[in-house]
């Protein structure tokens, strides 16, 4: 278990129904599994005065992320759907940051910054600026998916100077195409996140 002290933040990531529930709409094998292994890293970050973020899908209806609307992945997160609310038994922090991405239509794999799917066009999250305010140093993150969200926001965070834990056995893959997930921790390793 990574230490945490008020410098650290605790990053949680998307660990929603439609990923972490078996019957939602683009369930993670193996998901809810993870979910004891967060609430004690939540309780320890707490215990340590560290920030706990959690980060959101939430999309709109259409939304050319969808594949319906011509993006790669089945409807899901949509925003005020019970898909979209966090897996139930996940432990929320008291007065916790959620940063919420997707919200106007784009990709939103990583938590640091958002894509327009058809410009190509890139944004910031809030947080960054979150972070810089606490005087955060190091990232701890855990959450779904590993060939994705995790893997964007590990790489985002170091590209910001960041130290990352990431917690393996705190994230699944979706593995779209078989070894996605073991290329993901393999590019987490290249960019200098320690896999704990």
């Amino acid at each position: 278990m990574p230490a945490y002290d008020p410098r650290t933040a605790l990053l949680v990531v998307d660990i929603q129904h439609d990923f972490a529930d078996a019957v939602g709409s683009l369930y993670v094998r193996g998901a809810e599994e993870i979910v004891p292994v967060v609430n004690d890293e939540v309780a320890a970050a707490v215990d340590a005065g560290a920030l706990v973020v959690y980060t959101q899908d939430w999309h709109p209806e259409n939304t050319p992320h969808f594949e319906k609307d011509g993006g790669i992945w089945p409807v899901h997160c949509v925003r005020d759907t019970w898909g979209a609310e966090f897996h139930a038994e996940l432990t929320v922090a008291q007065d916790a940051p959620v940063i919420r991405k997707g919200i106007m239509g784009e990709d939103g794999y990583s938590a640091f910054s958002v894509r327009d799917p058809r410009s190509g066009e890139s944004w910031e999250t809030t947080l960054g600026t979150l972070l810089r305010s606490r005087l955060i140093r190091r990232v701890v993150i855990c959450g779904l998916t590993t060939d994705y969200c995790v893997v964007e926001s590990v790489s985002d965070a170091r590209a910001r100077h960041l130290e990352v834990d990431v917690i393996t056995s705190a994230i699944r893959a979706v593995d779209l195409r078989s070894g996605d997930g073991q290329r993901a921790l393999e590019r987490m390793g290249e960019v200098g996140a320690v896999l704990v």
